[in-house]
C-alpha cells in the first residue's frame, strides 16, 4: 500500500532533484552540444533530446507524450530532426552536455565527491525499482546503459525518476479532464510553476486566443476566478491531481525504505540549490 509518508517522500525527492535534471535544458552546453551533433537551436533540441530514446519517433507521437506542447510546434522540428542527427547521436550529444553542465556548476571536487558517488547509487536502485507499464518515456529512457561517472550515473537515475513521475503526471491530467492548456493555465496559476503565465504559454507556443478561451472555459467552470487566481474549486483540482501523481511516482521510495530514500533527498539537496543559485534555470515571471 501506498502511504502518506511514501508520496510525501516522492513530492520531496522531486523537489530535490528536479533542478539538476533540468540542466539538460536550459545549461548553454546543450544547444552548443544540440548544434554541433547537427540540430538547429532552440526547440528541437529540447524536443529531440528528450526524445531520442524512442527513438525516431513521429510529431505526433512526441505531442502526445510530452502532453502539453502544441502539436504544430513539435511537428515543425520532428520528424525533421532525425534527417539532421540520429537519435543515437543525439542522447550522445546531451550526455556530453550535461556532462560539461555539471562539471562547470557544480566543481570537479563535488562530482568526484563520494556524496555524489552514494546519491548515485541511492538513485539507481530507486530507479531500477520503478514498473514501466503506461509509463512510454520511463521505459525508453531506462532502455539506455547507465553512464560510468558518478555524477552523471545520479543524473540519470533522477531523469529515470523524473520520467516515471511525469508519465504518471499526465495519466492523473487525462484522468481529471484537464487538457493540455488547461493544465498550464491552471499550474501556473499555482505561483509555484517554472515558468509564469506568458513564459508558459509562448515556450509551449500556444496563442494568445487559444490561452484566453481556455482561462474563459476555466473561469466559467469555477476553476479560476475573475482575476485568474485558482479558486477554492480549483486549488482542490491540483491538490487532486498532485496527490494522484505523487502516489503513482512513490513506489520506488517505499521499495528504497524511509531511512534510505531521506538520505538520498539529503544529498541532492545542496546540488539542487548549487544548481538554482547557478542562476542557469528560468526564474517564474508573468
Amino acid at each position: 500500500m501506498i502511504s502518506d509518508s511514501h508520496r510525501l517522500l516522492a513530492s520531496r525527492f522531486h523537489q530535490a532533484g528536479e533542478p539538476a535534471h533540468l540542466l539538460c535544458y536550459f545549461a548553454p552546453e546543450v544547444d552548443q552540444e544540440f548544434t554541433s551533433a547537427g540540430l538547429e537551436p532552440g526547440h528541437m533540441g529540447y524536443f529531440a533530446g528528450r526524445a531520442a530514446p524512442l527513438g525516431r519517433a513521429s510529431a505526433a507521437a512526441v505531442a502526445a507524450a510530452f502532453y502539453n506542447f502544441n502539436p504544430a510546434l513539435v511537428a515543425r522540428h520532428l520528424p525533421r530532426a532525425w534527417d539532421l542527427a540520429s537519435p543515437e547521436r543525439v542522447i550522445e550529444a546531451r550526455l556530453t552536455a550535461v556532462d560539461r553542465a555539471l562539471r562547470r556548476i557544480l566543481g570537479d571536487e563535488v562530482v568526484k565527491s563520494p556524496e555524489v558517488a552514494e546519491a548515485a547509487g541511492l538513485a539507481r536502485a530507486a530507479a531500477e525499482a520503478c514498473s514501466p507499464e503506461g509509463r512510454p518515456l520511463f521505459a525508453a529512457h531506462a532502455e539506455l546503459p547507465w553512464p560510468e561517472e558518478a555524477h552523471m550515473a545520479l543524473w540519470h537515475g533522477i531523469t529515470l525518476l523524473r520520467e516515471h513521475r511525469g508519465d504518471g503526471h499526465v495519466a492523473a491530467l487525462v484522468s481529471h479532464g484537464v487538457g493540455a492548456i488547461a493544465a498550464l493555465v491552471t499550474d501556473t496559476a499555482t505561483g509555484r510553476s517554472l515558468f509564469g503565465a506568458r513564459q508558459a504559454r509562448e515556450h509551449r507556443d500556444w496563442s494568445a486566443q487559444a490561452w484566453d478561451a481556455e482561462v474563459a472555459t476555466l473561469t466559467a467552470s469555477g476553476v479560476l476566478d475573475s482575476s485568474g487566481r485558482l479558486t477554492e474549486a480549483g486549488t482542490q483540482l491540483r491538490s487532486r491531481i498532485e496527490e494522484a501523481t505523487d502516489s503513482a511516482a512513490a513506489h520506488p521510495y517505499r521499495s528504497l525504505g524511509a531511512e534510505r530514500a531521506e538520505r538520498l533527498i539529503a544529498l541532492c539537496a545542496p546540488l539542487r540549490d548549487t544548481v538554482i543559485a547557478s542562476g542557469e534555470l528560468p526564474r517564474n515571471g508573468a
